[in-house]
């Protein structure tokens, strides 16, 4: 179960959710645990956020220590088991709108319909 927990963790951070999925791993911990082992998973969170981001861990090396960190504290708060099991179960999914655009004219389209021209003044001095 922890290691499904730990993927959904990887999910939420692979999809820049990481302040819900703060609040989420907040309120466990807050629920069962102590505030320093509260403190300490954020702190994990917050640390593998960034390295994530900036391709300093490995997805892989995500779900581990989540894996690792989360079966230890469910040994020493089974209460837990549930709060974790929904974590694992209601990992975010991205969406994608599709739309569409329309241009007529000449130069650049950027997010809108656009009809007709579009004139760039530029400085003569570039």
């Amino acid at each position: 179960m922890s290691t499904g927990a730990a993927s959904g963790v990887l999910s939420y951070l692979l999809q820049d959710q990481a302040d819900a999925l703060r609040a989420r791993i907040s309120a466990i911990f807050r629920r069962a645990g102590s505030p320093q082992e509260e403190a300490t998973a954020l702190q994990v969170l917050d640390e593998q956020a960034t390295a994530l981001a900036r391709h300093k861990i490995t997805q892989r090396t995500v779900i581990d220590t989540w894996t690792e960190l989360l079966s230890a504290f469910l040994d020493t708060h089974p209460s837990a088991r549930s709060d974790i099991e929904e974590l694992k179960t209601t990992a975010p999914t991205k969406t994608v709108n599709i739309g569409s655009q329309h241009n007529h004219g000449s130069g650049a389209f950027i997010g809108n319909d656009h009809y007709g021209d579009i004139n760039i003044n530029t400085r003569d001095d570039r």
